[in-house]
């Protein structure tokens, strides 16, 4: 049996974005997300009741500061107590999983969409996912990037505006552009 665009998507194959199901479940987020975003001065009860609308999952006392934007919502979850903080992006094609207590700064940008190196491909309106996976109390600085394909380790430390191009183990301290692994694996105290 043929797989749809959309099954393809979520799989991390190659798949066409203007497939016409994958476009209706941009439009279903788009009009979900103007719901959310115009809950700023809401409470995170209200939030959190919107956010298990449309996230694959979304843990106890979970925070999305709106604006909050995202391709589909439903390939994103989040632990408990988890805090990501305004002007997030999480281009979810694939899978974003983020762990409890984890916290994620002002304008943190996460992205598992991934396009095809050869020109033709990429003509042709493919695309591929790579998911993202971000640990249990990770603490990751306003304004860094995320790419496709990256794990970030439990209790690990991302800083501020860092593009994170690869994996962060555990327990350690990250920054720069690309993100760099400090000796020690902490911050120096200043």
């Amino acid at each position: 049996m043929k797989r749809s665009q959309k099954e393809k998507m979520l799989a991390g194959e190659m798949y066409n974005a203007a497939d016409p199901e994958i476009q209706a479940e941009l439009l279903l987020t788009g009009a979900w997300l103007k719901r959310y975003n115009d809950t700023l001065g809401d409470s995170a009860e209200r939030w959190n009741a919107l956010l298990l609308e449309r996230l694959g999952a979304v843990g106890l006392g979970a925070v999305i500061r709106p604006p909050f934007h995202c391709d589909y919502g439903f390939n994103i979850r989040i632990g408990a107590w988890v805090y990501i903080n305004y002007n997030c992006v999480i281009l979810d094609v694939a899978a974003v999983t983020i762990g409890d207590g984890t916290a994620i700064g002002p304008a943190v940008q996460i992205y598992t969409a991934d396009h095809p190196h050869d020109p033709e491909q990429r003509q042709a309106g493919l695309q591929l996912g790579r998911p993202v996976s971000i640990g249990r109390h990770a603490w990751i600085g306003g304004g860094a990037i995320i790419l496709p394909g990256v794990t970030i380790g439990d209790h690990a430390v991302v800083g501020a505006g860092s593009v994170v191009t690869r994996d962060i183990p555990a327990g350690s301290t990250a920054m720069g552009n690309p993100a760099r692994v400090k000796a020690g694996g902490r911050l120096p105290k200043s």
